[in-house]
């Protein structure tokens, strides 16, 4: 029997996903909270297609995102800056639609998520959420341990679900049209901040890093000078401790990694930072080569 309402991919990008807000309380099964990288961008998403807070949304990398609408959706695309083009059947003209709002496609309709100019991830959500299995009450994809849905593939058919809520008020949410770059992370000082000395955490907070191509949705990973903390050959180790979203952990390398959603639930390297939740949607949007700072903030 055909699905009603559906999506057929038809291109992924880099790597395309299904997110939700995450399976959290399984950590004792060694099993993270995962969920949308960007929860800023997800919960909007959301909102403009008038979808419950959980419902499971696309999350894209660098664009290049193409699907095809099976029944009459409404969509929103939020998260990095760039462009959502619609292509109509029947020979009508395409249109383009900003980040940010939501709108309407017919049955057969193209969307396509180009590459973003500013930031790294794009969140794709259609009124019904997009009804795939759950795992462990999540339809989230875990790509540190492979729990969840796999990766979005050419051919894949995703049934939408028919949950949603009210009717959404808006179709365009301000704050939302675009991700804007932000060059510093907020960050409390974390559990071994004393690990790096009296000077450390001072060293820290004045450093410029710049973003390694070597991160994902486990971790950034940062690189800077030799006179970051912890550099200089010191390997601080330590027996395996639980690990958050948004720890900054710090390898003997002295080059730190903030973790992400799909982190680890322990790590032996010592976490002299955790950053705010705002910061770690902030941190989801960095991309390779690019700089940002910590500051300080009052726990």
């Amino acid at each position: 029997m055909p699905v009603e309402h559906a999506v057929e991919v038809l291109a992924t990008g880099p790597l395309a996903v299904v997110q939700d807000a995450g399976r959290p309380g399984f950590a004792h099964l060694g099993v993270t909270g995962s969920g949308a990288a960007d929860q800023g961008a997800y919960r909007a998403a959301n909102r403009l297609v008038g979808n419950a807070a959980g419902e499971a949304v696309l999350e894209s990398v660098l664009g290049g995102i193409a699907l095809r609408a099976r029944g009459a959706l409404l969509v929103a695309v939020t998260g990095a800056t760039g462009s959502v083009v619609v292509e109509r059947t029947g020979g009508r003209a395409a249109v383009e639609h900003p980040v940010g709002c939501s709108f309407t496609i017919g049955d057969g309709d193209l969307v396509r998520v180009g590459t973003p100019s500013v930031g790294l991830r794009t969140m794709l959500a259609v009124r019904g959420g997009f009804a795939v299995p759950p795992t462990l009450g999540s339809r989230s994809s875990d790509v540190l341990s492979g729990l969840g849905p796999a990766p979005l593939r050419a051919g894949d058919v995703l049934p939408v679900g028919d949950s949603a809520g009210e009717w959404p008020e808006a179709t365009l949410l301000p704050s939302a049209i675009g991700w804007r770059p932000g060059r510093m992370l907020a960050v409390t000082p974390g559990p071994r901040a004393d690990l790096v000395g009296a000077a450390g955490w001072p060293r820290l907070l004045a450093t410029e890093w710049t973003v390694s191509p070597a991160s994902n949705r486990v971790g950034v990973r940062l690189v800077g000078p030799q006179s970051a903390p912890g550099s200089g050959g010191h390997a601080l180790t330590l027996p395996s401790e639980g690990m958050v979203v948004g720890a900054v952990q710090l390898p003997p390398s002295g080059e730190p990694v903030v973790f992400l959603r799909d982190h680890p639930v322990t790590g032996g390297y010592p976490v002299i930072a955790v950053l705010t939740p705002d910061a770690v949607d902030v941190a989801a949007q960095l991309r390779p080569g690019d700089a940002v700072g910590f500051e300080a903030v009052r726990g």
